[in-house]
């Protein structure tokens, strides 16, 4: 679909906050032992969510928008649209990524035939590299976007974000194995003028094994603050996430 092609250079050109800005992540709240710390969970699932290793908060913001763009090109009601997308981290990011996507966008529409919202489903498979974890993954998304009216001023995702696959920790060798993180949004909200997140929450469980780790099982809350942060408890512990950076800070 030319459109979000278009959309995706105009985003990574343009400066807005959501996506173009990288940075990387750094490894916080490890605890001494054999077990898989609540800060190395802390720190895939900042890998899951970061614009710097094509995470929820590029994803969804892009998906945001191009369903708005699929709306004011005012298509019958029910048409779908598919595309096929690579992407990339900008040359030169300290944190890279590479990923191909398939994206399928559905119109639906109102009692009154006007355009209400979108079903988006997608698969993807890829990795990224940051300076803590190297990842190669697969997943999908399940989302629906609302708010798509003209004189809407945000746009409303909700949904679910999965992503399993391999990772590999660069400070030791011993810490490596297989993780899978299920994120579900709910009321994810974007101003459209500035392509920022504005609200939202998610729940979010992550689990995997460590050869040398053992197994584990974590599950947490997310609050997306408005400020391109988010605040995760994961099993009572409370860490401040960079959306951009994917910096994850224990606090």
């Amino acid at each position: 679909m030319k459109a979000f092609k278009l959309l995706m250079m105009a985003l990574l050109l343009s400066g807005a906050v959501a996506c173009n800005k990288y940075g990387t992540l750094r490894r916080v709240g490890d605890s001494p032992g054999g077990n898989f710390s609540n800060g190395n969970a802390a720190n895939l699932i900042a890998g899951s969510l970061a614009v710097n290793s094509n995470g929820v908060a590029i994803v969804s913001s892009n998906v945001a928008f191009s369903s708005q763009s699929l709306a004011d090109q005012h298509l019958p009601c029910g048409t779908t649209k598919k595309d096929t997308v690579n992407q990339q981290s900008a040359a030169g990011a300290s944190a890279t990524y590479s990923y191909m996507s398939t994206f399928s966008y559905t119109l639906n529409c109102n009692n009154s035939n006007q355009p209400d919202n979108t079903a988006t489903s997608s698969v993807y498979n890829g990795s990224y590299s940051n300076a803590n974890y190297s990842s190669t993954n697969s997943g999908s998304i399940i989302f629906t976007t609302s708010g798509l009216a003209p004189t809407s001023t945000q746009s409303v995702v909700n949904g679910e974000f999965k992503q399993a696959g391999t990772f590999q920790s660069k400070t030791t060798t011993t810490n490596t194995g297989t993780h899978s993180i299920d994120i579900v949004l709910q009321n994810l909200t974007f101003t459209k003028a500035t392509c920022k997140i504005a609200s939202g929450n998610a729940t979010i469980s992550v689990t995997g094994s460590s050869p040398n780790q053992g197994s584990f099982n974590y599950t947490g809350t997310l609050t997306f603050n408005g400020d391109n942060t988010a605040t995760l408890v994961l099993n009572s512990v409370t860490y401040k996430i960079d959306l951009i950076t994917g910096i994850s800070t224990k606090i």
